[in-house]
């Protein structure tokens, strides 16, 4: 039988596209990602057909040249094996998969059959592809971390219903931080990673210490903060608004976490606590949820940054 139709090129195959879908879902390419995604499971879905079968893949309209060719007989004139639509037909008669309107829907994006009407309906169809590549791997006793390498944590995340879906969706978008991270030093010389961790805020004159607050309407931007980003370990920005204001001090809440480095972001107290970040130089000390800064007629060249316990 051609070579190429064979479980071993097939599962190559749904792993490139794997692997190309969790890059184009990181890089916030959703119809991309929804394409690969959708070939992905296509190429697992034959491969899983072949391994029980090679005739399983025949097109069976027209000529039954393929049955003889996938039998190993005699060479088709014209390869053709079923598309994604009927391989998943098959596995649902063989009790492999149930229906499933998201995978479904998959599918039909990937053949241009349908359209996503927002990228936040594309970006959501990464469980279903995690779920059916985990549910394809059982069936053939295939490990999942030989498929996914290091997208095994993120496909596990999507589908791990004993956390809520917004905790789900902080942790993928921090690996997601990570693995880009990581790709922006692939062929640098050693050590350029660590040069770029530890080059320190150009100095300016609001700056005393690590810290920088600069003045945006209602929100004050501390440009280092003391907090360590969950991604990739880099010093994360905090954006704080304002809560109670006098002479001496004012009381601002945090409500958003971003990173200079690596790229995450979190909106939100729940995101940055859903994300684990912590105080720098204090593991297990959370981003406290309020801080105090207090400053006197210079305001803000003098600057003391403290958290403000509520009871």
């Amino acid at each position: 039988m051609d070579d190429s139709l064979s479980y071993e090129s097939f599962l190559e195959g749904a792993k490139t596209a794997a692997h190309k879908a969790m890059d184009d879902h990181a890089r916030g390419e959703y119809d991309e990602f929804a394409l690969h995604g959708g070939v992905a499971v296509e190429r697992l879905a034959k491969a899983l057909l072949v391994s029980k079968n090679p005739i399983y893949i025949a097109e069976l309209r027209g000529s039954a040249e393929m049955l003889f060719h996938l039998g190993g007989h005699r060479a088709a004139g014209k390869v053709r094996t079923i598309g994604a639509a009927e391989a998943l037909a098959r596995l649902r008669t063989l009790d492999v998969l149930g229906a499933d309107k998201q995978l479904d829907l998959l599918i039909d994006v990937r053949n241009g059959v349908a359209h996503t009407t927002s990228a936040e309906q594309a970006k959501s169809l990464m469980p279903v592809l995690a779920q059916t590549v985990e549910t394809l791997l059982e069936d053939v006793d295939s490990p999942l971390e030989s498929f996914w390498g290091r997208w095994t944590t993120t496909a596990r995340l999507a589908v791990d219903n004993k956390r809520s879906r917004g905790y789900r969706d902080v942790q993928v978008r921090i690996r997601q931080a990570r693995h880009a991270f990581e790709d922006r030093f692939k062929g640098l010389p050693e050590g350029a990673k660590e040069r770029a961790m530890s080059t320190p805020v150009p100095e300016d004159g609001h700056q005393r210490g690590i810290y920088k607050v600069t003045a945006t309407g209602e929100d004050y931007l501390l440009t280092v903060a003391p907090a360590l980003c969950p991604a990739c370990e880099g010093r994360a920005w905090l954006r704080l608004r304002t809560l109670t204001q006098s002479s001496t001090d004012i009381t601002l809440s945090t409500v958003a976490l971003s990173c200079p480095l690596c790229g995450l972001e979190m909106n939100g107290k729940d995101e940055i606590d859903a994300s684990g970040a912590h105080v720098e130089g204090e593991p297990g000390t959370p981003v406290p949820s309020t801080m105090s800064i207090s400053y006197g007629p210079s305001f803000p060249y003098s600057v003391e940054l403290r958290e403000t316990h509520s009871g």
